[in-house]
C-alpha cells in the first residue's frame, strides 16, 4: 500500500514536531483534513510501519514509529537474528546466526526453514511456534542437542512489518546456555554431595569419581583416577571411565589392563618439572601436547612417568585424541590421596571445569573420609586377630558390658559363647550361680569394671557350661574408649 499524494508526507512531517502524539481530530484539524480522511492516512502510514498507536482513554494517539535501522538491529547484538516472510522464507539473518550454522548469507537467504535443516529453527519444537505465531509477539525456551553437550535458547517470534507494506517474522534466539550449564551443574553437585555422603562402603568410590566427571566431559569422555593405597603403600590406577577408553588405554603397557597398576606418582610429581605438593595440585592444570600445539611443556611420557615407551606414549595420543591433559589432585587438609587425569581433543573445551573442580573437592573429602574407615576397619580386624589368636583365654566387654568378642580358648575352657552370654551381666549368673558367692565376685570387679581402681589380677571359682567348677585368675585391662579386655588363666585349688 502507498499513501495517496502528499497526505501522507504532511502527517509524518505534523507528528514529528508533536513527540508526545497527536489524535486523529488533532492532525485533522491541524492538515484541515476530514477526519475520515485522516483516519485513512494513518491507518496506511500504520500498515507500513511509519507511526505507532497507543489507548489514551477513548481516543488513539498516534505518534512516529521509533525504529532502529534492520541493518543497526542486526550487527549490533549479540543474540542470533533471522528475518523470514509470511512463507518462512530467509530474506535476512546477521552474521552471528551464519557463524553459528555454518553457511554464507548466499547459502541462507532464500531456504525454506519448514524445507531446509537450518540449525535451531528447522527443529519440529521451533517450526510449531513460529508457524503458530500470528498477531502478538511469541516468547518461547528451546533447546538443542550437539554431541553431547545441550543448547538452550529464549525464542522470541515477533510479528513484523516490512517497509514494503508486507508482513513476516523476526526471529531472535538469545542463548542462556550457560545460565542453563550453571544450574544444571548446582544441580549436579546438590546430588553428588549427598551420594558421597550415603555411598556405600562396597561401592568402588573411584569408579563413581570417574563416572561423574565423565558426565561433564564432551562426548567421547578419556577419564581416569589414580590413587593412594594404604595397605600396599603406593599409588595405583583405580579407574578409568568407560570400557572403550579403558581398552585403548591397554595399548600403553602393551595390551594389559591398567587398572591395577602401580605408578610412583607423589615421588615423581614432586620434583622437575612439575615441582608440586599436596597445596599446589588442589588447583587444575593443562598440559599441551604435540603434534596438536607447538607450545608442549611437560609431555604425555613425562605425565606418564615414563611408565610406558616414548613411542607409545606418542601413539597412544594420536589414536585417542588426546591435545590436552588436565590434571586435579584428590587433595584436604594437606594429604594428596590420588590423581584425576582428563584427555581431551584440540578443539574440545572444558565447558565444565569450575563444576569439576567442586565436585573433586568433594570426593577428596569423601576419599579422606572412606580412607579413615578403612584404616579404623583394619585397626579393629587387627584387634580382633590379636585377641582371637591369642594363647590365653579372653574375652571383650564394651563399655555398656555388652560382649563383643570371645576368642576360641576363651570357650574351650568354660562352654560358653556369645550367644550364651551376651553380657557381662549373664556371665556373672551363669559363671557364679550361687547368689551370695555372685554378690562377693560382683563386689570385687565392680571398682574395675568402673575404672576407678588399678586393675589386679582375680581368682574366682567359676561354674563351667558342662556344669564343672574351674578356679581362674582373671586379669582385666582398660582401653581408652571403655572397653575392657579380659583374659584368664586356669589354676589349681578350690575356692
Amino acid at each position: 500500500m502507498t499513501v495517496a499524494g502528499d497526505a501522507g508526507a504532511a502527517i509524518l512531517k505534523a507528528l514529528k514536531f508533536r513527540p508526545g502524539g497527536m489524535t486523529v481530530t488533532e492532525i485533522a484539524r491541524k492538515m484541515r483534513f476530514n477526519r475520515n480522511s485522516t483516519a485513512k492516512h494513518l491507518e496506511i502510514l500504520r500498515a507500513a510501519g511509519k507511526v505507532d498507536t497507543r489507548q489514551v482513554g477513548t481516543a488513539k494517539v498516534y505518534s512516529l514509529a521509533q525504529r532502529v535501522p534492520l541493518s543497526a538491529f542486526l550487527c549490533f547484538t549479540r543474540n542470533m537474528i533471522l528475518i523470514l516472510d509470511l512463507d518462512l522464507i530467509v530474506v535476512q539473518a546477521n552474521d552471528q546466526y551464519l557463524a553459528f550454522a555454518g553457511l554464507t548469507k548466499q547459502e541462507l537467504i532464500g531456504q525454506n526453514i519448514r524445507e531446509g535443516t537450518l540449525p535451531i529453527i528447522s527443529t519440529p519444537e521451533a517450526l510449531t511456534i513460529i508457524e503458530s505465531t500470528q498477531k502478538e509477539q511469541v516468547v518461547s525456551g528451546i533447546s538443542i542437542q550437539r554431541g553431547r553437550e545441550e543448547l538452550y535458547y529464549r525464542m522470541e517470534v515477533i510479528p513484523t512489518i516490512f517497509d514494503s507494506g508486507e508482513s513476516g517474522l523476526t526471529i531472535v534466539l538469545q542463548d542462556f546456555t550457560e545460565k542453563k550449564r550453571h544450574l544444571k551443574n548446582m544441580e549436579f553437585l546438590a546430588r553428588t554431595a549427598m551420594e558421597l555422603v550415603d555411598l556405600p562402603p562396597e561401592t568402588d568410590i573411584f569408579r563413581y569419581i570417574a563416572e561423574r566427571v565423565a558426565d561433564l566431559l564432551p562426548e567421547r569422555p578419556r577419564c581416569w583416577v589414580q590413587s593412594f593405597d594404604e595397605v600396599k603403600g603406593g599409588f595405583f590406577m583405580r579407574a578409568i571411565a568407560g570400557q572403550a577408553f579403558r581398552e585403548e588405554a591397554a595399548q600403553l603397557a602393551g595390551g594389559h589392563d591398567l587398572v591395577g597398576m602401580a605408578f610412583p606418582l607423589y615421588k615423581y610429581f614432586s620434583r622437575a618439572p612439575f615441582f608440586l605438593n599436596p597445596s599446589t595440585m588442589k588447583t587444575m592444570r593443562e598440559f599441551r601436547q604435540r603434534p596438536f600445539f607447538e607450545d608442549e611443556e611437560v609431555s604425555f611420557y613425562t605425565i606418564c612417568m615414563q611408565q610406558f615407551p616414548q613411542e607409545v606414549c606418542d601413539t597412544f595420543l594420536q589414536t585417542c585424541t588426546i591435545a590436552k591433559i588436565y590434571l586435579t589432585g584428590l587433595v584436604w587438609q594437606e594429604q594428596l590421596f590420588g590423581v584425576v587425569g582428563i584427555g581431551l581433543g584440540p578443539d574440545e573445551v572444558l565447558e565444565n571445569r569450575q563444576a569439576i573442580e567442586s565436585f573433586l573437592r568433594q570426593a577428596s573429602i569423601a576419599v579422606s573420609r572412606r580412607m579413615t574407615e578403612e584404616r579404623l576397619s583394619r585397626s579393629e580386624r587387627r584387634f580382633e586377630e590379636l585377641v582371637t589368636l591369642a594363647d590365653q583365654p579372653a574375652a571383650v566387654i564394651d563399655r555398656d558390658g555388652r560382649i563383643t568378642l570371645l576368642n576360641p580358648r576363651f570357650s574351650e575352657m568354660f562352654g560358653y559363647t556369645r550367644e550364651d552370654i551376651p553380657t557381662g551381666e549373664e556371665w556373672f549368673l551363669r559363671a557364679f550361680p550361687d547368689p551370695e558367692y555372685r554378690r562377693e565376685a560382683v563386689s570385687a570387679w565392680e571398682p574395675n569394671l568402673r575404672g576407678t581402681a588399678v586393675p589386679a589380677p582375680k581368682a574366682f571359682v567359676v561354674r563351667c557350661g558342662n556344669g564343672e567348677e574351674k578356679n581362674v585368675v582373671f586379669r582385666s585391662i582398660l582401653l581408652s574408649d571403655g572397653t575392657r579386655v579380659i583374659t584368664c588363666m586356669e589354676k589349681a585349688g578350690g575356692r
